[in-house]
């Protein structure tokens, strides 16, 4: 049964889970396939339609992707943003989002140990390759594929389940494509999305900077 929610709250309260997917239910595939038939009803480029839906829930490949993850986990680690004296300058300069990153610190390493154990793990997907294209070639590829992939999700937390937007696995991209039979010159991995259903569906807008902070009317502001 699906929840309650207006657009709004549903727009507002979709948030990447880690702690609270619920790794102890099954989900169904059907539940999957609704959201993925919801998904494909976003905007694609040309209608082009170029995007494939690669769905894990074979327990050994499941395994599989996990360990490519963490080790994609482990080089994400390894990047200044996460370093000590970054999150330290951080935490001088604005206390209460130094709090909030630490949540989201907390809750991604325990999402790394655990990834595996979601009981779907979705690929987006999109025909071709972008490596080294300009701006324009870029935009429209990834246009094609990011809001059917974000719809998915939103399909997902209607009916009481959730996910996580990750890309840490692309580090080892072609590693997952031959786990997973994917044509790697041919096509493109965009995300690995856990799914699970969620502890609870009592999820919040989430706390952002004021909108005149990022908005800029007619020109840009320094």
């Amino acid at each position: 049964m699906g929840l309650d929610l207006t657009p709004d709250q549903l727009l507002s309260t979709t948030r990447s889970v880690r702690k609270r997917l619920d790794f102890t239910r099954p989900v169904e595939p059907e539940i999957i396939r609704e959201c993925l038939e919801l998904a494909m009803q976003a905007p694609t480029g040309g209608n082009g339609q170029r995007w494939r839906w690669m769905v894990v829930t074979d327990e050994e490949k499941r395994r599989a992707l996990g360990d490519i993850y963490r080790r994609g986990f482990t080089e994400y680690k390894k990047l200044p943003i996460n370093q000590r004296e970054t999150l330290e300058r951080l935490r001088a300069r604005n206390p209460e989002r130094a709090a909030t990153q630490d949540r989201v610190i907390d809750s991604s390493d325990y999402l790394a140990e655990t990834i595996h154990q979601a009981p779907a793990l979705v690929i987006p997907c999109h025909l071709g390759r972008v490596d080294g294209a300009d701006a324009i070639e870029q935009a429209g590829f990834w246009g094609s594929i990011l809001p059917a992939a974000w719809s998915f999700m939103l399909a997902l937390r209607a009916r009481g389940l959730g996910s996580a937007w990750t890309t840490l696995h692309l580090w080892y991209e072609e590693e997952a494509a031959e786990l997973l039979g994917i044509p790697y010159k041919k096509v493109t991995q965009c995300a690995l999305l856990p799914v699970a259903y969620t502890l609870g569906t009592d999820f919040k807008p989430a706390r952002r900077e004021p909108l005149e902070s990022v908005v800029y009317w007619e020109s840009w502001r320094v």
